[in-house]
């Protein structure tokens, strides 16, 4: 399993997140943007090409290591200066106070302890500073959350961790921050346990 997750799913996720229809909402997501940013789980960096001139800086965390070397067109490519600064959301190696923005796709459903990594958000956040996330997780609707609470041991072993419910609003607020804009919808194109969209901004409570 370690193999499938370190070396084969980075692969297939770089795939899936090319898809045509996760485009205008990386350009919405990532638009506002400005200054250093956290990036929380940079994947195989689908992010880079719609920051915006108004970033100065990207720090990079993520577990998977492989994701950096399918970016390497993408950073090679990009105008804005990238440093990895880490392997684990939930313990960020950035003093207080350090960065401007944040960005989360597509992430806190596979990190182990999402709180815990919105609180090291707060922590590393400016005052003033916004996370822009954009995140799948828990339908409003019974018979898809039952759904996705039968399908998540299949779900997190095939996609290495990836949660189909979590309540993003909620794991924002007790991890600190409040949700100033938020847009929900289903994903066109997902199947439903998988497309319930949480996409917004927040600030530190």
């Amino acid at each position: 399993m370690d193999f499938y997750c370190e070396k084969v799913f980075p692969r297939l996720m770089d795939l899936a997140m090319s898809r045509a229809r996760n485009r205008p909402v990386r350009d919405r997501v990532c638009g506002p943007l400005a200054g250093d940013v956290l990036e929380i789980g940079f994947g195989s960096g689908r992010n880079l090409p719609h920051l915006p001139a108004s970033v100065s800086a990207l720090l990079a965390v993520d577990p998977m290591e492989a994701g950096q070397h399918l970016a390497t067109e993408r950073l090679s490519a990009t105008t804005v200066p990238v440093e990895f600064v880490g392997l684990d959301g939930a313990a960020l190696a950035l003093p207080d106070d350090s960065v401007d923005s944040a960005l989360s796709t597509w992430t806190l459903c596979s990190i182990p302890n999402p709180v815990a990594a919105t609180r090291e958000i707060v922590r590393v956040l400016r005052p003033g500073g916004v996370l822009r996330f954009v995140e799948h997780g828990r339908s409003p609707q019974p018979r898809t959350a039952s759904w996705q609470r039968r399908l998540n041991p299949i779900q997190r072993r095939i996609a290495c961790g990836c949660h189909l419910d979590r309540d993003i609003p909620t794991i924002l607020r007790e991890g600190g921050l409040n949700v100033t804009e938020l847009d929900t919808y289903y994903m066109g194109g997902e199947l439903k346990v998988l497309g319930w969209t949480f996409e917004g901004s927040a600030r530190a409570a």
